[in-house]
């Protein structure tokens, strides 16, 4: 199956003084057809920066982004604005109060993409479409004429999802789109979230730090460290059989209320520098509790672990 989204190579520097901060630093991965991928990675690691490159508000320094086969990332992010393109890749953001716009109505939220990205549309039309799109996401019509301060969390959450979805896109990137909300809300936005993935065929990025619900909800995981990904696979086989350390030391840190976790890795130190970071070190070298001496001296490359299991480790499969 041909992938929907391609990433090769994908990079982004930034300067600092006479140094260069190198926040995303040589991704590539892929997103097939209705598949559901977790980004996975603690706070400062460059999902922000790598999700922005991806819906084509940041341009990249290097590298390449595919979409079907067409490449994306050539299109400078003041034009991308105006193709064809910028209806297929949408984004459902983590707070649904400060991504709504509080002078919009639930209806004008719901609209606004429909009528800059699709139509043309009468009155009648649109009015259908936004109705459509509200219970589809399980909103009450009633409600649509209210502004965010009138709508709860979850209701929020919900135009926010019917924004996203209204202009048809073929990806969707979900950044924590539960993080601001009640957990019993969480859940049914959740289920919510898993369902209309299934009906409509639509691909998913989620962008997540809750490694419960991306196990729950995501076909492969991708983890990112210090700009890079240290380790992708399907999402069964990173949980019970993490090969990098990083990713070990991320699922021992979930809460546990049953047994102890056999080996629970605990890290010390502080991440290593992203500005001017040497090519020849592991990025995660010095807070490894597991490093050796060649990880100071090569940087190590993705490597099959198991079936479209990869770490970037030179102790995974020891």
């Amino acid at each position: 199956m041909r992938p929907l989204l391609d990433v090769l190579d994908l990079s982004r520097r930034f300067p600092v003084g006479k140094q260069t901060l190198h926040a995303v630093d040589r991704v590539s991965f892929s997103i097939a057809p209705g598949e559901a991928v977790g980004l996975v990675g603690e706070s400062g690691c460059g999902k922000s920066t790598l999700v922005r490159m991806l819906t084509r508000v940041l341009d990249p320094s290097d590298g390449s982004i595919r979409f079907e086969e067409r490449e994306i990332g050539y299109v400078p992010a003041a034009r991308f604005t105006g193709t064809p393109d910028r209806a297929v890749v949408q984004m459902v953001f983590q707070d649904p109060t400060d991504s709504l716009n509080p002078r919009f109505t639930a209806f004008d939220l719901i609209a606004d993409p429909l009528r800059r990205l699709k139509g043309p549309w009468t009155r009648a039309t649109l009015a259908a479409r936004v109705e459509e799109l509200a219970r589809m996401v399980g909103l009450p019509v009633e409600l649509l004429g209210r502004f965010p301060h009138q709508l709860s969390g979850g209701q929020k959450a919900r135009v926010g999802i019917a924004r996203a979805l209204g202009p048809e896109p073929k990806l969707l990137i979900l950044d924590e789109p539960t993080a601001a909300l009640d957990v019993s809300v969480q859940a049914v936005v959740l289920r919510l979230l898993d369902d209309l993935r299934r009906r409509l065929g639509v691909s998913y990025l989620f962008v997540s730090h809750d490694l419960n619900v991306v196990r729950l909800l995501c076909d492969r995981v991708l983890v990112m460290y210090l700009g890079r990904i240290v380790e992708s696979g399907p999402a069964d086989a990173v949980f019970d059989r993490p090969a990098h350390p990083y990713t070990r030391a991320l699922l021992a840190a979930i809460p546990s209320l049953g047994e102890e976790k056999a080996e629970r890795l605990r890290l010390t130190g502080e991440p290593r520098s992203p500005i001017d970071p040497s090519p020849t070190v592991c990025r995660f070298f010095g807070r490894c509790p597991m490093g050796e001496p060649r990880c100071a001296e090569a940087m190590p490359a993705l490597r099959p672990v198991g079936d479209g299991h990869e770490a970037a480790c030179h102790l995974a499969g020891d």
